[in-house]
């Protein structure tokens, strides 16, 4: 019996999947993975500020139908990495969907170049600004598998 080995895209954007399982808002699991060259730098998942109660918990803090209780994926995995002291600019990050404007702003300014994201989420202007500023964006959502 021969298994199929994981190419790195689907390597790192499972360990992404996999830190989602920890969000704590049940609104939106998300997760982040930043890696260069191969090694995972920093992970990161969506939930309330460190010594806050959970969403899952307490319930929601909703504002014009979004939880803003929560500190998103992608800013914990790079807030994770700068706690840690590891540098990740030239990095590259995995992310469960892709990055809402503020957390697309905060990858765009901590020098990452290549965001790979498993679902489209709400916000189309990164896009846009990610082409000017030569940041890639790639879609690594699968296509839905269709019967016989």
């Amino acid at each position: 019996m021969t298994r199929q080995r994981a190419d790195w895209h689907d390597y790192f954007m499972e360990i992404a999947r996999v830190v989602a399982t920890r969000s704590t808002c049940d609104r939106k699991h998300v997760g982040a993975v930043v890696v260069r060259e191969r090694l995972i730098l920093s992970t990161g998942y969506n939930g309330s500020i460190r010594g806050m109660p959970h969403c899952d918990e307490v319930g929601h803090m909703m504002e014009e139908g979004h939880c803003v209780a929560t500190v998103h994926a992608e800013v914990n995995a790079l807030l994770q990495a700068a706690k840690n002291g590891v540098r990740i600019d030239g990095a590259e990050i995995y992310v469960t969907a892709s990055p809402c404007w503020n957390c697309f702003k905060a990858i765009a300014n901590a020098g990452i170049g290549r965001i790979y994201y498993g679902s489209f989420y709400r916000d189309d202007r990164i896009f846009r600004v990610a082409e000017l500023l030569g940041i890639e964006l790639v879609d690594l959502s699968k296509p839905a598998e269709t019967g016989p």
